[in-house]
Parts: C-alpha cells; structure tokens; sequence
C-alpha cells in the first residue's frame, strides 16, 4: 500500500493551558506580563507548524521515490515495449499499476496534511492580539520616541539603553509606523518613519514595499508641515521610479504653482515702501540662559524628568536628606530590626523604604494578580465612572487581605511603618505596564472639583500613597512630580511613601505625580491608597491649611 492517513502529533494540552490565560484579556499591549503568554502560543504554533512541515516533506519523499522508480521502468519499457510486455508479469503489474497504484498516488497527493496546523492556529486565532493591540504598541514606540528623545535609526536598528535582546526593525516595520501615524494626521511622525524606511531601502533592504509607495505617503506628509520646497524634490524622486504616476504628476504642478505664488508674494511684500515709517531694528530682550523650571510647560517638564534631566537641588537642600535605620517609635516589630529608609525628597516630603518587600513576596503578588488583570481605568470627573484612558497605558488588579497570608501580612507592615490604619485603605492594587506603559501627570487624592470623588467608599479622601517597586526597570518608568522636579526611580524590593494630603486635610498639589514610560524592560509596583477615616488618632488635624 502506498499510502495511508497520517497523524500528526498535536499540542492542544499545552495550549489549552495557555489558552485559558488568555481567553479572558484582551489589550495585551497594555501589560508585558500578559504579553509573555503570547510568546508561549507563538511557540507551540512553531511547533505545530514544524509538524506540518515534516508531514508535507515525507508526502513528497514518497511521492518522489514513486516517480523516480516509473521514470526508471517506464524508460526501459518503451524502448522495446512489445517485448516488454510480452514477459506476463510485466504486463500484469502494467494492469495493476494504472488501475491502483496511480489511484493510491492520486489519494496521497490529494491528502491534507494540514489537519493538526490549521486546527491549533484557528483555536488560538480568536486569542490573538487585535487591530487595537497592534496600533496601541506602534503609538507606545511613537510615545517613547518623543520622550525620550529617540531618532528613528536608533529605534529601527534597536540600539536601546540596557537591551539584552536587540531586534532590529525591517522596512516594512518602519512602513506600518509611518502609516498608522499618517491614518491619525500625525505628519511629523509619519515623515520620520516613511524616511527611515527610505533610508532602509536605500541601503538595499530587500522588502516587499517599493520605494514609489513610501515616496509618495512622505511627500505628502512633509506638505501637510509646510514644507512644500522639499515636498517638490521628493514627488520628483518619486517620478524618477514611476514617471506615469498621476498624482504625484499633478502634485508636482500643485506645489510649482505654490511656489510660484509665495515667491511673488515675497517680492510684492519687499517693493512695498513704508509709509511714514521708519525702520528701526528691533531691541532684542535679554533672556536669562536658565529659564525657570516653574515656567516650563508641565508636559514637557514630564518629560525631561522623564530623561533624568529634572530640577537639580541646591547643596543645602540636598544636604538635608539623609538615610536612617527607622523603628516608628520603637514599635515593636522594628526595635530589634529596624528599617531602612531614605529620604527622596523634602517638599513634598517623600521617603523609600529599602529591602522592604522579599522576592518571594513579590513572586506570590505577581502569581495571584496575574490571572486578573484587566485595562487599568481612570475616574472620568464628567460622568463620574471608571473608564480607560490613552494616558494611563498598564493593567491592574485588586488583591483583598483576606485571599492569601501575604497580603494580610503587607498590610499589616504598611501599618506598622506608617503608623496608619489599614482598616479603611482600598486593596492593594497590583499594576502592570505595557510596551511604552505610563500613567501620564495626575494626583491621587479627591481635588475640591471632585466633591464625589469617594463618596462611594465613605472613607473620606485619600490621605496618603504607598508604592512598592516589585521590579528593576533598565531603562525609563519612574516615578517623577512635574511640580516639583522630583524624580523617583524603580528599584525592586523597596518602597516609597508620601502624604496627598496635609494634616489641615488640604490637598497638597505639589504631589502631582506620573509613571514615565516604560522605555526596556518590565515594571511592576503595587500601590496602597491610604484614606482619611480612622486616622482622626494617629493623624491629628493641622490648624494651618498648609500645615
């Protein structure tokens, strides 16, 4: 017999497993720690597709050592086919050949093979990453890009700070960026990304992309920024390649016109004479080479903490911050074996707590928070409710005291360090970045505008913040404070802790904080929201409104 159906083997237990995980997330841009799942699928598809690959080569091995042995018979055959056939075998095994042995070939070259492929890749299809995954990971490199100050080459070519694994971005890579940014109207980002792909051509890249396509996407883009002299010299490239290209041909007349137009403009404007006026030079104002950091905008003083390039403080201040072994009083649980804690800042006060969270303690937090987490959310102050928001790029998940002893026993230290009642703290939330993850400038306590800020949780507004850092970052994802130049950075093990509000229960705005964007790396914090109600003891009121 020439052929039978084959099995392949299959990988469904393992990927049902990972299937599972997946089956209730979407978003994956949004948490690397969900993402790592998708590698794994990724893998077992390689595997199944490999399987698919070695059924099809042995198919046509078989099917190859059939024809190789007729091309041998068949070429002695009909050199003398009468005498061939006269020997009777010879002539029955001609009969027996062509009644079912060509039907048997016919059967194996028809067999599909691709039974067990295309089963697992349509099982797992509906767990994919969507159209909104794809484009939120291409705006995440656009979000880094601008913060961090990066060039398209460096990002194409992945020469990133600290990366231990470096991918480099092909053409049709760059082409997807510049397109995603075009279909937003984002020209300038559009031009950076269409030009790099350009340039990847131009260093003969092969790629299914032509350089026509991307000439005309950049033209265009550099038009819509004003730029139409330089517009011009790339439609010209462009009919360089493909001289019948229509609207790049009527786009070249356009912007000649254009031209035309704005240098005679150019020239009435210069032969108009002044009119009773004379010509006086104006007086440049002086300008003091440090501008204040109060008067930059607070975006962009974002990023530049971001980038480590905040407000340095003055000797003096600095020499105020000082690293101590801490006990609270000599409480009882730190008169033995004190803390240590390190002063961050001085206005608003913020302090870290080093080696205050063990890795097996982080391990476990990650291990039950994972299964649960969803898109982090944002209270909309126009309708009241939770609702995502592009700012805030990460996944979240709410652990209670009572799920697992070591939640019980974190809070309990949280309360020990700070001296606050845990009783009517939210749960500890448990937050994951995505590619270029953030939570962009904000605060977290309820401001005068949000009288209902809380209201639901009758704890009054959240008096204080506490932040475990449950992982290094390589490069990018601190904590910064616009307001101030303060500049936090990850570091695992330890947290950090400051006040929202003063003792007068004001909210004190100088605690405006973000997460920069996740540049290499992946970050985990856990936070606790500390509010007002029981702490009437342990926190007494100010009288000073700023007290």
């Amino acid at each position: 017999m020439l052929w039978k159906r084959m099995e392949l083997p299959c990988c469904f237990l393992v990927l049902l497993s990972c299937l599972q995980s997946l089956s209730a997330h979407n978003d994956f841009f949004t948490s690397i720690g969900q993402m790592t799942d998708l590698l794994y699928t990724e893998k077992d598809l390689v595997t199944s597709l490999k399987d698919y690959i070695r059924a099809e080569e042995n198919k046509l091995e078989r099917v190859k050592r059939w024809a190789d042995k007729l091309d041998s018979l068949t070429a002695t055959a009909t050199q003398d086919p009468e005498g061939f056939l006269g020997h009777p075998v010879n002539a029955f095994k001609l009969m027996k050949r062509l009644n079912t042995e060509w039907g048997d070939l016919e059967s194996l070259v028809l067999s599909d093979t691709t039974d067990g492929f295309i089963s697992n890749l349509t099982i797992q299809r509906q767990y994919f990453p969507t159209e909104e995954d794809q484009t939120g990971a291409a705006k995440a490199l656009l979000r880094l890009q601008d913060t961090y100050k990066l060039d398209a080459n460096t990002i194409s070519t992945g020469n990133l700070p600290g990366v231990k694994h470096k991918s480099q971005m092909t053409v049709e890579d760059c082409y997807e960026l510049g397109k995603i940014s075009y279909s937003d109207a984002d020209y300038y980002h559009t031009e950076l990304w269409m030009a790099q792909a350009l340039k990847q051509l131009d260093e003969g890249e092969e790629s299914t992309i032509d350089k026509v396509t991307v000439l005309d996407y950049l033209s265009y883009s550099i038009y819509q920024q004003g730029e139409i002299k330089r517009a011009l010299e790339y439609t010209l490239k462009l009919l360089q390649l493909d001289p019948e290209h229509q609207r790049a041909k009527g786009n070249v007349k356009y912007f000649e016109y254009q031209l035309e137009k704005q240098k005679k403009e150019a020239e009435e404007k210069a032969q108009k004479p002044e009119e009773g006026e004379k010509e006086e030079t104006p007086k440049k104002k002086k300008q003091s080479s440090k501008k204040s950091f109060s008067l930059i905008p607070e975006r962009k003083k974002y990023e530049m903490l971001c980038r480590g390039e905040g407000l340095r403080m003055t000797p003096r201040r600095e020499s105020r911050l000082f690293c101590r072994y801490y006990d609270n009083n000599r409480h009882p649980r730190y008169v033995l074996a004190p803390i240590k804690q390190q002063d961050e800042w001085d206005r608003p006060y913020i302090v870290r707590y080093l080696d205050i969270i063990s890795d097996e303690e982080i391990e476990k937090i990650k291990q039950l928070a994972k299964p649960r987490l969803r898109r982090a959310t944002v209270h909309d102050p126009q309708t009241g409710k939770l609702t995502t928001a592009q700012y805030r790029v990460s996944k979240s998940a709410w652990l209670t005291s009572y799920e697992d002893p070591v939640i019980e026993k974190i809070n309990e230290r949280i309360e020990a360090i700070t001296g606050l009642e845990m009783d009517t703290a939210e749960e500890l939330q448990v937050a994951n970045y995505g590619v270029g993850g953030q939570y962009e400038p904000h605060f977290d306590f309820g401001r005068k505008d949000e009288p209902d800020a809380f209201k639901e949780l009758g704890t009054g507004n959240r008096i204080a913040t506490w932040l475990f850092y449950m992982s290094d970052v390589t490069a990018g994802g601190a904590t910064v404070f616009p307001d101030v130049g303060a500049a936090v950075w990850p570091k695992k093990g330890t947290a950090v802790f400051w006040y929202n509000l003063f003792a007068s229960g004001e909210g004190d705005y100088s605690t405006r904080h973000a997460a920069c964007p996740v540049l290499v790396g992946n970050k985990w914090v856990s936070n606790k929201w500390i509010h007002e109600r029981g702490q009437e003891w342990r926190r007494p009121c100010g009288l000073n409104e700023t007290e």
